[in-house]
Formats: structure tokens, sequence, C-alpha cells
């Protein structure tokens, strides 16, 4: 298993991390290859739906070059499930403290969500220093981002934002030093994967890369 420092450097390298939920477990073989071929190896799996846990199994078991984290842990139990499917890392929309803590007795790196002063503080608390920035766009986006954050960037605390991040705008959050990475919820979506629509999420992904590299 690699470190908590390891993996979330690695999200780092990658600036984007796909989030996607799965409702029938047989499309993720297709959209593994789709993601890979496109140039995304980095990959959010929700747990909004019954298959996620599965699907996050499949992953790492067939498709080890593929970063595979989990998102929307919201329990203890959810914890311990996830990081025996093989989950590398796991996301939280808010902050809860129980679930960090079992984060770290499972060995598993940790992104809690926070979207004010007080959310930083208490994953701080829990040696949590990259944190999910949600919603971020409701929130005020980067303007509001950078004043709630100010206090605490010296600290070295890294951001990845999700919620309205979009095609146009994404380039925007990665532009700051602070912006771990973003999550990609645009770049495959959750009717494009029911309908194996693989085309549109290839030229979605091909296209967010195309506009990281230039």
């Amino acid at each position: 298993m690699h470190s908590y420092e390891d993996i979330f450097q690695r999200i780092k390298q990658e600036r984007i991390v796909a989030t996607v939920v799965i409702d029938d477990l047989d499309k993720v073989p297709a959209l593994a290859e789709t993601l890979l071929e496109a140039g995304m190896s980095s990959i959010e799996l929700t747990l909004r739906t019954d298959c996620g846990v599965d699907a996050i199994s499949v992953i790492s078991r067939e498709y080890p070059e593929m970063l595979v984290g989990a998102g929307t842990v919201l329990s203890c139990g959810q914890v311990r499930q996830v990081a025996e499917a093989g989950a590398e890392f796991a996301v939280a929309p808010g902050f809860n403290p129980a679930v960090a803590e079992e984060a770290v007795k499972a060995g598993l790196p940790f992104a809690p969500g926070v979207c004010t002063p007080s959310d930083v503080e208490q994953a701080l608390s829990c040696n949590c220093k990259y944190l999910k920035f949600f919603p971020a766009e409701p929130l005020g986006g980067i303007k509001y981002l950078k004043s709630m954050a100010a206090p605490y960037l010296h600290l070295g605390i890294g951001f990845i934002p999700l919620g309205g991040i979009n095609a146009e705008n994404f380039t925007h959050y990665l532009s700051q030093p602070y912006i771990t990475a973003v999550g990609g919820s645009w770049l495959a979506p959750r009717q494009a994967i029911s309908k194996g629509d693989w085309k549109l999420i290839s030229n979605l992904c091909k296209e967010a890369k195309n506009r990281l590299e230039n």
C-alpha cells in the first residue's frame, strides 16, 4: 500500500480525477479502458449505487495501472469495505471525525469534504491535509476558497474542488497553487456510462487533456 503523501502526489500529477457513478457493473471494464486510452488514469467511484464497492474491486484487480478511489464514503463500515475492495484513496462530501479516524486506522488516504474554516481545522486535527472543497461553485468558487483557505495555506494543505466544475472552468481552478486536482464529474456522465456512449466519454476526456497541455 502506498503512503498518504504518495497517493496525493500522484493525484496532483494527474490533475483531474474522473468522478463517476456506476449503475451497471458490466460497464466497468469498458469505462476503465476508455478512460485509460484517453489519458485519464485516476478515478473516483462513488458509493451512491449498490455496485460501487464491486466496481472498485473490478478496477483494482483488472486495471492496476489506474489509481482507484472511493467517493461518498459516509461511514466507518464503508471505509473498511472500500479498503478491502482495493481502493487506494477515499473522499467524502463532508467531515466526519469517526470516518477520518477509521481511514487512518485502515491506512486509507482520505480527503474529507470542507467548506468552512471550522471544517478545515477539524480535518487538520485528524491529520488530513488534502481536502475536498464541496460544493465548489455554489459556495463561490475560487474567490471564496481563496479567502477561506488563506489562514491555512502556510501549512501545506491542498484542495480538490468538486461541484459545478466543468470543461469551461476547470483550468481556472488548476491555475491556483493550492489546488491539488479537480474532480471531473463531467468527463464520464452517468447517462453516457449507462448508454455505453464510450465515444462521448473519450472525446470529453481528450478535450480536457488537450486543455491541460495547452
